[in-house]
């Protein structure tokens, strides 16, 4: 699998570029003598120098410290959107699909519920409800559906197989079925499903933010950049040049990352890119 990885450009891409930000997100604080909460005073909203290599806000706090750490909060809200997300799709989606009959309406007919709802207007009543600490699971709650449904089908077709069914006259417990057997043939599917969906978060993390709904002062993410430097983006463009270059460039690695894997585990997918 390493191998099949390394020689698709699109994933080894995407895996650097993506490793590159985690570094400086979470490394280039260490290097730098401004915090993300400190304000110079001698320095308001001046542009790029050797003491601010991104100079500063209005208020006089560093833009690069800001930037940073908004990096890091929408990429760790990404990937634990995507890990619960993904996580809770695969349970509902294997669950409904293997077990069949009543649970498995059930299941679909709550899964159907959600999709109808509207994704905004929960989010719009519960956030301010949940505070800060309840936007990962309150996105991973609303990012599970679609991929449930995918799972399920795939499930459903899986169940039938002479290895499954084999164990199961064996006397193999359904769930020692799944993790032994279901599971392993789903791993491809849930993967690319994780990589999309932390560009999904992230996004919509900062779509949020923006409107006011996700992160709070005095916390930052980069959508509360964006909306913070927006004002001001003709005569001091760059508190929001930064935090949208930096959401550009993870959306643009995430992507990356999982076309290529799909490519790699999916290779009928991925016939005629002529990037492998």
């Amino acid at each position: 699998m390493p191998r099949r990885i390394a020689r698709s450009r699109r994933a080894v891409a995407g895996l650097v570029l993506l490793a590159a930000l985690f570094a400086v997100a979470f490394g280039g604080p260490l290097l730098s003598r401004w915090g993300w909460d400190d304000t110079d005073f001698a320095a308001f909203r001046q542009g790029p120098s050797a003491r601010h290599w991104l100079g500063t806000t209005q208020s006089g706090r560093d833009v690069l410290a800001l930037t940073l750490r908004g990096t890091r909060r929408s990429l760790l809200i990404g990937l634990s959107v995507a890990v619960l997300s993904t996580g809770l799709a695969g349970l509902v989606g294997t669950v409904a699909g293997f077990a069949g009959g009543r649970l498995d309406r059930v299941l679909m007919w709550a899964t159907d519920l959600l999709l109808v709802l509207p994704s905004f207007l929960l989010v719009a009543v519960l956030a301010p409800q949940l505070g800060g600490g309840g936007l990962v699971p309150l996105l991973a709650a609303l990012l599970w559906m679609v991929s449930a449904r995918a799972v399920r089908g795939t499930t459903v077709s899986l169940r039938e197989r002479e290895y499954v069914l084999a164990a199961r006259f064996l006397g193999a417990s359904p769930a020692r079925v799944i993790v032994r057997h279901v599971l392993p043939q789903l791993a491809s599917l849930l993967v690319v499903d994780a990589s999309v969906n932390v560009s999904v978060a992230v996004i919509a993390e900062s779509g949020l933010s923006y409107l006011g709904f996700g992160v709070r002062p005095p916390d930052v993410s980069l959508g509360t950049l964006v909306a913070a430097g927006q004002g001001a983006a003709a005569t001091c463009p760059w508190p929001f040049a930064a935090a949208a270059a930096m959401l550009v460039l993870i959306v643009l690695a995430v992507n990356l990352l999982g076309d290529g894997l799909r490519d790699v585990l999916d290779p009928a997918a991925g016939q005629g890119r002529g990037d492998r």
